[in-house]
């Protein structure tokens, strides 16, 4: 279905304009031809609205019971990559066209998700809408740049931090301190 015929079909739920994610569980002796089956996957079913991933789902319940160096360690003789779980996550994220910005407080840091493509304006009102409605402009900082850092100050040195305004389109792994008055 085209983009453009999208809004026509909304109410309809057409079945074909559903989201799709397929998951093939394999033997952790194909994993190895994981990245190969994802690319055959993705020739079988192809669409906007389709991913795939591969898994080892065996494998992946027993890392889930060693615990954090151990798993990193075994993941590692295995050339497993990223854990099943984050691949099916990131995934459904990408067929759902979501992507997650953050926010950090002194003692907190959260995760927010919103649409891709979200205005800062309307990612402040999944806040609260009085920051949406008293929306100045927000701080940004991506995430590869944070963790070079360490601390939004030091990002703030280093020239790192940028003032966003409403129309400023919120990129995945964003860090923003929205500033407002209400």
């Amino acid at each position: 279905i085209a983009e453009i015929d999208r809004p026509l079909l909304a109410n309809y739920q057409v079945l074909t304009a559903k989201p799709l994610l397929v998951v093939l569980n394999v033997d952790e002796n194909q994993l190895a031809e994981g990245e190969k089956l994802e690319k055959e996957l993705a020739l079988k079913v192809q669409g906007p609205l389709v991913r795939g991933a591969v898994i080892a789902g065996k494998l992946e319940s027993e890392l889930g019971q060693m615990d954090e160096a151990e798993e990193r360690e075994f993941r590692e003789s295995l050339k497993a990559g990223e854990s099943g779980l984050a691949r099916m996550l990131r995934c459904s994220y990408e067929v759902l066209g979501l992507i997650s910005f953050f926010t950090v407080g002194p003692d907190e840091c959260k995760a927010w998700t919103i649409a891709s493509g979200t205005p800062a304006v309307k990612a402040a009102g999944k806040i609260h809408s009085d920051i949406e409605r008293g929306f100045i402009r927000g701080e940004v900082v991506s995430y590869d740049d944070m963790v070079a850092c360490g601390t939004l100050v030091e990002a703030k040195k280093r020239g790192l931090l940028r003032l966003e305004g409403k129309t400023y389109v919120v990129k995945d792994g964003d860090i923003i301190n929205f500033l407002f008055s209400v």
